[in-house]
């Protein structure tokens, strides 16, 4: 073997080696590098302050929660539109909500999502919609929250502000917009997000559609309901407001949506009852 063929040999081996190092073990030194880094006073006096229950927290998760800020902060970029400026305020705000969805779980840390975009208030969306006879007209839409399987979240910062107002009234435009987010880590936006099991999924079908029928009824009869209206329009919503209702009113859910409660449970692997 000539001495060229041995330096190619060995040029290769330390790619594979190099490949090897990024793909299974640098994730986790990267992770392990961030957790290890002090959750600043400023930070931990706005999560107390947005986050009244963060004190009933059992400590375990209190540090959990921390650990996914500082790594939500340090991947996720956001952006100041309409004039809004971004501060810690803000980022740390939409963080911890977000964060309170991968609490116990084995999370990707949402790994599609690139940014954070923030409007003062309502923004203004235009799309292009085509009818079923193929024609093309132009929709514009006034909005709170949206987010998009192309790695991106939209808030209105005001409506984020009276989402903490009121942990307790089941509306959370952080919360749903993220649930949202999670709904597209399976490929599909409809509702049923990655479970822990194939055989998970059987359960969480029959316990949706039932909850889900029930809502579309009480919506189309405009009767009152512990879950928005909002959820009745397809199975995407339902799952992001049901997601909202979990973690703002999980007595009055648990009390009277028992299997749905329980299937969230085991999604989200967190009971709020303990804490909120």
């Amino acid at each position: 073997m000539t001495t060229a063929s041995i330096l190619t040999l060995i040029a290769l081996f330390l790619i594979v080696v190099a490949v090897a190092f990024y793909v299974v073990y640098w994730p986790q030194l990267r992770l392990n590098r961030i957790y290890h880094q002090q959750f600043p006073a400023q930070w931990l006096e706005i999560l107390h302050r947005r986050l009244p229950f963060y004190q009933n927290l059992p400590e375990k998760l209190q540090q959990q929660l921390q650990n996914q800020v500082k790594v939500f902060l340090n991947d996720k970029s956001f952006v100041g539109c309409g004039g809004q400026e971004i501060n810690d305020e803000i980022r740390v705000t939409i963080a911890a909500q977000a964060c309170l969805l991968l609490l116990n779980k084995k999370s990707s840390h949402y790994d599609k999502l690139q940014s954070i975009l923030v409007y003062p208030s309502t923004f203004v969306t235009t799309r292009q919609v085509r009818d079923d006879l193929g024609l093309v007209s132009t929709n514009r839409a006034a909005l709170l929250g949206e987010s998009w399987s192309q790695g991106k979240v939209i808030l209105a910062w005001d409506n984020v502000e009276n989402g903490v107002l009121n942990l307790q009234d089941g509306h959370n435009v952080v919360l749903h917009e993220f649930a949202h987010q999670l709904d597209h880590e399976s490929g599909a936006t409809n509702g049923a997000p990655m479970l822990q099991t194939r055989g998970a999924y059987k359960s969480w079908a029959q316990v949706f559609l039932k909850e889900f029928e029930e809502l579309q009824h009480l919506a189309a009869q405009q009767q009152p309901s512990l879950m928005d209206h909002y959820g009745a329009t397809n199975p995407a919503e339902f799952f992001a407001v049901a997601t909202e209702t979990f973690f703002e009113c999980p007595q009055q859910m648990h009390r009277n949506h028992g299997e749905l409660y329980r299937e969230l449970v085991k999604f989200y692997q967190v009971d709020p009852t303990e804490w909120i």
